[in-house]
């Protein structure tokens, strides 16, 4: 079995998580398992290897390989070794260079979080009124009040609708 990260060795490391119900296997040869840090329990991760992270991403721009966080005096070289950032002002220093690493991590580089079914919900129609209630003004300062009067319908609908879900 061929090493998961080089693919060129004979795999000597296997690594399993179990998170839930989900399985996720890495085979390491023993070259990439001392470079990725599996023998140091503290500092592997294995979600980082399977991201695609590890320790050999490149985090600044290409020719600023001196970059250092003012902060903590972390630079590109000790990302490499340990996978991980020193300080909050390190994503900062390195924002650059991060933005792509974690877009090709993530589905973005914005965090959103989850909200209960019940309050998107809620959201999305004040959203909506809202949207209606500036079309509304729009038909009136155009003096078309045929389609003012079905928007006042609907923005009553959709009132009528914002009561029933938050009750």
């Amino acid at each position: 079995m061929l090493c998961s990260a080089c693919q060129k060795k004979e795999a000597t490391v296997f690594l399993t998580e179990i998170v839930g119900d989900k399985t996720h296997k890495v085979d390491l040869c023993e070259a990439c398992s001392k470079e990725k840090g599996a023998s140091d329990p503290g500092a592997f991760a294995l979600a980082d290897l399977l991201h695609g992270l590890g320790a050999s991403q490149e985090i600044s721009p290409p020719g600023s390989e001196d970059l250092k966080c003012p902060n903590c005096g972390f630079t590109q070289a000790d990302f490499k070794k340990s996978g991980r950032l020193g300080c909050s002002e390190c994503y900062t220093t390195f924002a650059e260079g991060l933005e792509g690493l974690l877009k090709t991590m993530h589905r973005g580089t914005r965090h959103t979080g989850k909200m209960p079914q019940a309050l998107m919900q809620t959201r999305a129609l004040a959203d909506k009124l809202k949207s209606l209630n500036k079309s509304l003004e729009k038909a009136i300062a155009e003096e078309d009040f045929e389609r003012a009067a079905k928007l006042r319908d609907e923005i009553r609908q959709m009132n009528a609708k914002l009561k029933e879900v938050t009750v």
